[in-house]
């Protein structure tokens, strides 16, 4: 039943993505003009000891899984604001779904807009050397990556009092990748951004795909990325339960 009623949650969520076009040119056509924009505009006033797209094109990934987050907070916010949820309760709809739904629904979302940036950061010049099995290794840590953001963003959209706060909520984790080392080295940034840019979470997350996709992994930061990852979907989940049982 539970299976059932996440399918019928997911497939819900879908339609309002497709249907609210704000929420696909945040979630699609951001994060590509965002990379067109560096790469072509400003990608020459970067020295990265190599092509510019194929340094920039992990930190645009990041940047595109952070765009797509304010939707789902607002999404969460307004079923819990508008009464949907007491209907759910009424047609016996599992409550476990509902939150569910959305995480796999923010997923599959943004798995279908990492695709898109991929493929233009091919047409652009990206070259990688990654081996299938570092391919596969890319494909794992962004998968987790989402998946612990993405419950971290419901939880915040249960924490906001209205649709407009949940949306607000989510602009730190639209922000972080632009004071990590997804647009230049951490090295190259001032005393203070460049301490706050190495340990913060999506830093390694990024240099751990930036080294598998040049075919030169890290293990250590491979292992912070995974670890970060964790940690966010752990605190994501238990606060998003307690914050939906509380307001549910």
């Amino acid at each position: 039943m539970s299976m059932s009623d996440s399918a019928i949650m997911l497939r819900r969520n879908f339609k309002h993505t497709v249907r609210n076009p704000v929420t696909l040119f945040n979630a699609l056509l951001m994060p590509i003009v965002m990379m067109l924009m560096f790469v072509y505009v400003f990608g020459d006033a970067f020295s990265v000891g190599g092509t510019y797209v194929d340094y920039a094109t992990p930190g645009m990934i990041m940047m595109a899984i952070s765009y797509g987050l304010s939707a789902t907070a607002t999404a969460v916010n307004s079923d819990m604001t508008k009464g949907i949820i007491n209907r759910f309760k009424v047609m016996d709809v599992s409550r476990g779904a509902v939150l569910t739904g959305h995480v796999v629904s923010t997923v599959v979302r943004t798995v279908v807009v990492l695709a898109a940036v991929i493929g233009v950061a091919f047409l652009m010049g990206f070259s990688p050397n990654a081996t299938f099995p570092q391919w596969l290794a890319v494909i794992g840590v962004l998968l987790l990556t989402v998946f612990a953001v993405s419950w971290l963003t419901i939880a915040l959209g249960l924490a906001a009092k209205t649709a407009e706060s949940a949306g607000f909520a989510t602009v730190p984790l639209i922000m972080l990748p632009f004071f990590s080392s997804a647009i230049v080295p951490a090295e190259k940034m001032g005393p203070g951004i460049r301490e706050f840019a190495e340990y913060q979470p999506f830093t390694p997350i990024i240099e751990s795909v930036r080294g598998f996709l040049n075919g030169t992994p890290s293990n250590g930061h491979t292992i912070a990325a995974i670890a970060w990852s964790v940690g966010i979907a752990a605190v994501g989940y238990l606060w998003a339960r307690a914050k939906f049982s509380k307001r549910a």
